[in-house]
């Protein structure tokens, strides 16, 4: 049975990326579809393509979200087609990249603020009681990593993905008694045209980005599980989140500045740029390792509970030895603690991934 039949979604930047992975993932499940983004024409064609081939219903409304009362705008828009809005996702965003004191627009920080920060905020305000009132409903809301992490020459991008996810957190506990969900999605970088319309296309960052169906696989799963919050990925991207709270942000907050810096630098800088590469290298193996060793700690935590007792007394000797090595900051735990996590899953029924969505929970 379909349980989706005669829902809608309705997603902002739906043109691409995230957003439009996310919107055939809704239409392959059934779900009438509210397309929201700047481009007409390009939403009008992916209309007819969901039409087609999903045998959907699917209302575009073209519309500049960091224009004023630009939400309330979309709201009326359904409001006057009699639908009813069952999932809410809010995609759309921008950055802006460079030095925020000589190097970034107002204008343009401005315009990101509305989008990422009053638009998100109005939408949900608008369809988030209805669906109060309804009890029933889903909100998937665009965070970020870095809304855990310090992330310079992108900084007023990184505060708004920051006020995203606090926003996120405080109305899941807001509306736990309630049958509707909020989701925060926290993708790490990922292969989309945001670093082109941030102009950051020649950043380090960009040589490692994950797929963007890839992300939206992890989301709309995470989404309609209920679940409060999910890293995309594998076993890395998540251990960059621990990193996020267990490392020193100086620490953190170097290593995304490597991360977010040009990738050919002028000759005259290349020794610099080569002590820079040295430390920052330094800094994310420290913090990669210290946050494999939080990861494999609960990891056997878990094992432990579902273990002979032989087996316990061996968890616990790994346990102590994870311990020692993290409080002399050793740097290649990160080795040891993924082969410790692959072999504490061994102890769960339920196998690895099992595992993985405890540990994310342990470390929530």
């Amino acid at each position: 049975m379909n349980t989706s039949a005669g829902k809608t979604a309705l997603i902002t930047g739906a043109s691409s990326g995230i957003g439009l992975e996310l919107a055939k993932l809704f239409a392959k499940d059934g779900y009438n579809l509210v397309l929201v983004a700047r481009s007409d024409d390009k939403l009008q064609q992916l209309a007819n393509r969901f039409n087609d081939d999903y045998g959907i219903e699917t209302t575009v409304i073209g519309k500049d979200l960091s224009e004023e009362d630009a939400a309330q705008d979309v709201y009326n828009q359904v409001r006057e087609k009699g639908l009813t809005i069952n999932v809410l996702v809010n995609d759309a965003g921008v950055g802006a990249y460079g030095k925020f004191a000589n190097e970034t627009e107002w204008e343009r920080e401005k315009a990101l603020i509305h989008l990422n920060v009053l638009a998100t905020t109005q939408m949900t305000k608008l369809f988030l009681k209805e669906m109060v009132e309804r009890n029933e409903g889903k909100i998937l809301n665009l965070a970020s990593l870095v809304s855990v992490t310090p992330f310079p020459l992108m900084a007023v991008y990184a505060a708004t993905k920051a006020y995203v996810y606090n926003f996120t957190q405080s109305l899941i506990n807001e509306l736990k008694d309630t049958k509707v969900t909020v989701t925060a999605l926290l993708p790490n970088a990922t292969n989309t045209d945001f670093f082109n319309k941030a102009g950051a296309t020649n950043i380090r960052a960009t040589d490692q980005v994950d797929d963007p169906a890839m992300v939206a696989k992890d989301g709309y799963k995470a989404l309609m599980a209920g679940e409060s919050k999910v890293v995309p990925g594998g076993l890395v991207n998540k251990m960059y989140e621990v990193m996020a709270y267990v490392a020193p942000q100086e620490a953190v907050a170097a290593m995304m500045r490597y991360n977010n810096e040009p990738k050919a630098e002028p000759k005259e800088q290349k020794k610099e740029e080569g002590s820079d590469k040295a430390a920052n290298s330094s800094a994310l193996a420290w913090g990669l390792g210290i946050a494999a060793v939080a990861v494999a700690g609960v990891a056997l935590a878990v094992a432990y509970s579902n273990s002979s007792v032989v087996d316990k007394w061996r968890y616990k000797y790994k346990l102590g030895k994870l311990k020692w090595k993290a409080s002399r900051g050793y740097a290649h735990a990160s080795d040891e603690a993924v082969d410790l996590v692959s072999e504490a899953s061994k102890a769960v029924s339920n196998g690895l991934d099992n595992l993985r969505q405890t540990v994310a929970r342990a470390v929530n």
